[in-house]
């Protein structure tokens, strides 16, 4: 993959630690898991032209890793880079979650309320359809969040209704808040769950790797239209890039101290400059 988006990568881990250690706030883990995925995203993937009306629509559904969606909008042109100084803070427009309302460039709709996303997601897929709107609509959740029965209602919906202009990705690091998926309820074979519901699936087996994401996107766009909606499995490590923060759910929502911000940063050497 071009080197210029791995060194975007390693910038935008270096924007989340700060983000969130400047707030003493925040979540970390799954914000630096995600990485790859938004820089492919965003990047490769994603048709959005400010220009034009018919554009693709990314909702976040687990919308406590703002931090990295802040990050690439920023980093994308969408505002600029020293408001990512003020994450979390009094009157910013870069709450702990994304919120429209203060009209921050790139946000579709104010998310982070868990199982929610994913129905939002297929509502304005639908409307698209209607509308005869090719693009696509692309959502991402995790999967701890799967544990709301809300999402269920949405896959089942979906595929009844053929909802074929949506690609879901999830984000299956194996960890939420309290401890592993499998610890809090687990979750089974959800590639064989969501065939039973009629969904096409793809897999992404190391979501970390920017090659591997963007592959897999563009076979899973090609497959659009074609009756099912997709979804992508995609297996992340919670906080990738630091090690200690690695495989474990204690860094979902802990802010990293002076020290460890600083060992933290060594571990992703500064390349694109500062915010």
């Amino acid at each position: 993959m071009n080197e210029d988006l791995k060194i975007l990568s390693q910038q935008i881990r270096r924007d989340i630690l700060r983000m969130v250690h400047s707030a003493n706030s925040g979540h970390p883990g799954g914000s630096l898991g995600c990485v790859e995925f938004f820089v492919i995203l965003y990047k490769k993937v994603l048709k959005n032209d400010s220009k034009k009306d018919l554009n693709d629509i990314f909702i976040l559904s687990n919308g406590h890793i703002s931090p990295v969606y802040y990050s690439i909008l920023a980093r994308t042109g969408h505002f600029k880079l020293n408001e990512l100084n003020t994450f979390r803070k009094i009157n910013s427009r870069l709450q702990g979650h994304p919120t429209n309302h203060d009209g921050l460039p790139g946000i579709n709709i104010s998310s982070g309320s868990l199982g929610q996303g994913l129905s939002v997601g297929i509502g304005v897929a639908l409307s698209k359809k209607i509308n005869q709107d090719n693009s696509t609509v692309f959502v991402l959740t995790g999967d701890g969040e799967l544990q709301e029965g809300q999402n269920w209602e949405a896959f089942m919906f979906a595929s009844a209704k053929k909802v074929d202009n949506i690609i879901v990705t999830v984000d299956f690091n194996g960890q939420q808040i309290d401890g592993s998926t499998k610890d809090v309820l687990d979750l089974g074979n959800l590639k064989l769950k969501l065939e039973a519901f009629g969904w096409k699936v793809f897999e992404i087996y190391n979501g970390n790797s920017l090659d591997e994401i963007y592959n897999v996107m563009i076979e899973a766009k090609d497959s659009l239209g074609k009756g099912s909606p997709i979804l992508i499995l995609m297996k992340t490590i919670m906080g990738n890039g630091v090690d200690f923060m690695m495989n474990t759910h204690k860094w979902h929502g802990v802010a990293p101290n002076d020290h460890e911000l600083e060992i933290a940063l060594n571990q992703n050497p500064e390349t694109l400059g500062d915010y």
